[in-house]
């Protein structure tokens, strides 16, 4: 038997205690798939206080008024409290009520890098009070940028973190610290080498976590093998390629997965009925009752598209909104889930009023509970994106059999394979487009409604697309992997890379 790793997950938000996006779901799963490998593994999270109840999680506080020293001048002192992702599996709570109790959001203060850089601190303290002798501090993206900083700086010399090795993701290199990278004029960038500033020095929110934790870290990691090779590039680099292709012998990609225990639809409460690969024609009683509940005229020929995603550019909203005045003429129906730009927003509000029978759009905060009841009452998935890291919401859809429509970037080009009738009937998972435009994204619309009249082809379609498999199974044999040859990493190169 292979020896049990210790390892510590470290991330901003960690579903079901705190969600954004994406980054919650990957800092649930991953850690528990790598505890079902026999590893030991525990998490930190900060302790949002307005939005993590204590009673509801049944939170216990273990550490109070500990005393944080974030540099020679600042102290801040934090509480610990101590909940359960699954049996076995702990999960730390940063407390400290100025920094992380204030606001009902997350994220979107003016001193974000102050929070996080206290929370960074706070982390490795929690770690050493633990006497958790890690093997892997595994940080996911910026606010969490400064720890492996902080491993070859001021926590040089713990007992406890001495053999610690750092692994640092990156889930989406637009975000790199509490700002907007591209806003900074260059004689406020940080390169990432000079001290830190005290936390009333307002250069402080000027500090790039996502920087100098690649510089730092002694593996680096993206979320597909895809956006590995695309973060090396002007165009996708963020202004970060250059470090990034520096340090390419430590970058690595890894496909996120998603949890097939929580996305499943023969056993999903949130259905209507529950059905399978072999039970696929219960999906149209899904469809129905969705039909039904948003208001649309209830017909199983009229194709359902639905995009659940954040509201914005990346995601592809700038094709989306160009053509949705001739999508909305089609013999089609569209649902759209999901909160973010208002500009984008109040566009789809006016195609939902000119076109009641054909569009819709919810917000996402008001409406998660449908989510998996959108993919398994939907034929087709849309996410267009500008860029994607890896993006699990075509992994679920795919789960529910509904067929995804995306552009072949990143991860979405790692995860879905291009069906062509003219090639095979028995490849292909969805439907894929390579330029950034609406022409591209219309045609491959086209095509997809095209298929859908071949009832044959299409059922075959949904089934192939079931039966792929995107658990989180593969993905954390491939870290554990990682992990090890983290472990190995003595400042050398050209060690071997197959994972």
């Amino acid at each position: 038997m292979s020896k049990k790793l210790k390892i510590v997950s470290i991330s901003s938000e960690l579903f079901p205690f705190s969600k954004s996006g994406g980054l919650g779901d990957v800092a649930r799963s991953l850690p528990r798939a790598l505890n079902r490998l026999n590893n030991q593994v525990i998490c930190i999270t900060p302790l949002y206080g307005k939005v993590i109840d204590k009673e509801k999680h049944n939170l216990k506080l273990i550490y109070s008024d500990v005393e944080l020293r974030i540099n020679s001048k600042d102290r801040i002192r934090v509480n610990y409290w101590k909940g359960y992702l699954m049996r076995d599996l702990p999960v730390y709570f940063i407390e400290n009520k100025k920094y992380f109790s204030k606001r009902r959001a997350l994220y979107g203060s003016s001193h974000e890098n102050a929070r996080f850089m206290i929370f960074d601190v706070a982390a490795l303290k929690l770690i050493s009070l633990l006497k958790f002798e890690a093997n892997i501090i595994h940080c996911h993206d910026w606010q969490t940028g400064l720890i492996p900083f902080y491993l070859k700086t001021g926590f040089r010399y713990s007992k406890t973190l001495k053999k610690a090795k750092t692994i640092f993701t990156i889930h989406n290199l637009v975000f790199q610290f509490g700002k907007n990278w591209w806003e900074v004029s260059p004689e406020k960038k940080d390169y990432g080498r000079k001290r830190l500033p005290h936390l009333d020095n307002p250069g402080i929110e000027y500090i790039n976590f996502a920087k100098r934790a690649i510089l730092s870290a002694d593996i680096i990691s993206t979320v597909s093998e895809r956006y590995r090779e695309e973060v090396m590039t002007k165009k996708f680099g963020q202004d970060l390629h250059r470090v990034l292709r520096n340090r390419e012998d430590r970058l690595f990609g890894i496909v996120n997965g998603i949890d097939y225990k929580a996305f499943n639809p023969m056993n999903d409460p949130g259905l209507f009925k529950n059905y399978n690969y072999q039970k696929i024609h219960r999906k149209k009683l899904n469809k129905e009752y969705l039909q039904k509940k948003l208001g649309f005229p209830v017909d199983m020929d009229i194709p359902i598209i639905c995009a659940t995603s954040r509201v914005a550019y990346q995601k592809g909203f700038e094709l989306i909104s160009n053509i949705l005045d001739q999508l909305a003429r089609l013999d089609l129906q569209i649902i759209i889930m999901g909160d973010g730009d208002k500009g984008y927003i109040k566009e789809l509000r006016k195609y939902q009023r000119k076109f009641p029978n054909n569009i819709i759009w919810l917000p996402f905060s008001k409406n998660q509970k449908i989510e998996t009841l959108v993919y398994a009452g939907s034929d087709f998935f849309l996410l267009p994106s500008h860029h994607e890291p890896c993006g699990i919401n075509q992994l679920i859809a795919m789960r529910y059999g509904c067929i995804p429509i995306v552009r072949k970037v990143g991860g979405l080009n790692d995860t879905v394979e291009n069906f062509d009738p003219t090639y095979s009937l028995k490849k292909g998972t969805g439907f894929t487009f390579v330029r950034f435009n609406e022409f591209s994204l219309y045609a491959s619309i086209i095509r997809a409604l095209e298929t859908f009249k071949y009832k044959n082809v299409f059922r075959s379609l949904k089934v192939r697309a079931m039966q792929e498999s995107n658990s989180w199974d593969i993905p954390a044999k491939k870290y554990v992997k990682l992990y090890k040859i983290a472990m190995k990493i003595n400042g050398k190169k050209n060690y071997n890379k197959n994972i």
